[in-house]
């Protein structure tokens, strides 16, 4: 086994407003984890950035447990392990941070245990660990990529580059949610109407995203998911409104309360200026061009 694995691994924002648990995008707000083995039968986390004072930083930190809970399943159980997380990526705010948490074990556990697993195989494990592909098939691969689950509950994904046009801005809030909250308010069944419409701006945004910039507003409305979660996160939704209003393609990034906007190189500065009116953290990040990254040295 090696002793020391880094990578890096980027935040995402799924559904991207119509394509619910299927459409994901990566951008280039990274976290750095460096795992080390050793002799001691201990779990340390150290954590720097994001998380910190906040996460846990023994064997039930969610890198450490997928490493460890990976690593045996490789065959490889490990005694101790010393982990350090650079994280930028917000906790709890809709921008993938746990899809990359797992992501980032599962590919350090390939790592350390130099077995030969595929990117298919690894989204697997990681949908099985998450529940769903969208976020861990856009880290692990980059760009914008289209994921979904078959009716056996094989997952795969197809990745695809972004219109270099195509400025993503996320709002970012103080406040966290919960996935699962999230999800919970969303009802079992849906009007035909409302999934003809999503599946028709589903399609449509990934025209607009791969080479049509200028359709992305229409591309990104959405009817499935987000009027479900507005007692959720309603000052989201307030600056999802706002920027619409002014011609800025905004949704709810993932499961939220953070918003993205797919803005252009044309209205970039304008979004940043409304989110930050609106009191949130205005983050503009390019698109993460490759997605999780074994970096040769630790960051």
């Amino acid at each position: 086994m090696l002793q020391t694995v880094t990578v890096s691994v980027p935040a995402t924002s799924a559904n991207l407003g119509p394509g619910y648990d299927s459409l994901g995008i990566a951008v280039e707000l990274r976290d750095f984890i460096t795992a080390t083995i050793t002799d001691e039968p201990n779990v340390v986390v150290n954590i720097v950035g994001q998380g910190a004072g906040e996460l846990p930083t023994d064997a039930s930190h969610l890198v450490a447990k997928t490493i460890i809970e990976t690593c045996a399943t490789f065959g490889k159980p490990i005694v101790g392990l010393n982990i350090e997380c650079k994280n930028a990526i917000p906790q709890g705010r809709g921008m993938g941070s746990s899809a990359a948490a797992i992501v980032a074990g599962l590919v350090i556990a390939r790592e350390l245990c130099q077995v030969s697993i595929t990117e298919p195989e690894l989204l697997q494990l990681a949908t099985d660990i998450e529940g769903h592909p969208d976020n861990a098939a856009a880290c692990l691969l980059g760009g914008l990529t289209i994921a979904w689950v078959d009716e056996d509950g094989h997952a795969d994904a197809v990745a695809m580059n972004v219109n270099p046009e195509i400025v993503p801005v996320f709002g970012v809030p103080k406040g966290e949610l919960s996935t699962h909250k999230a999800r919970g308010l969303i009802p079992a069944e849906i009007p035909h109407k409302d999934a003809a419409f999503n599946a028709a701006r589903s399609a449509l945004l990934i025209a607009a995203i791969i080479g049509s910039p200028e359709l992305l507003l229409e591309a990104t409305q959405d009817r499935l998911h987000q009027q479900y979660r507005v007692e959720a996160y309603p000052e989201s939704m307030e600056l999802v409104a706002k920027l619409r209003s002014l011609g800025i393609a905004a949704c709810i990034s993932g499961a939220g309360p953070s918003v993205l906007a797919l803005c252009t190189t044309q209205n970039a500065a304008l979004a940043i200026e409304v989110v930050a009116e609106q009191g949130f953290s205005a983050v503009p990040v390019p698109v993460a061009e490759e997605g999780t990254i074994v970096l040769e040295q630790p960051a």
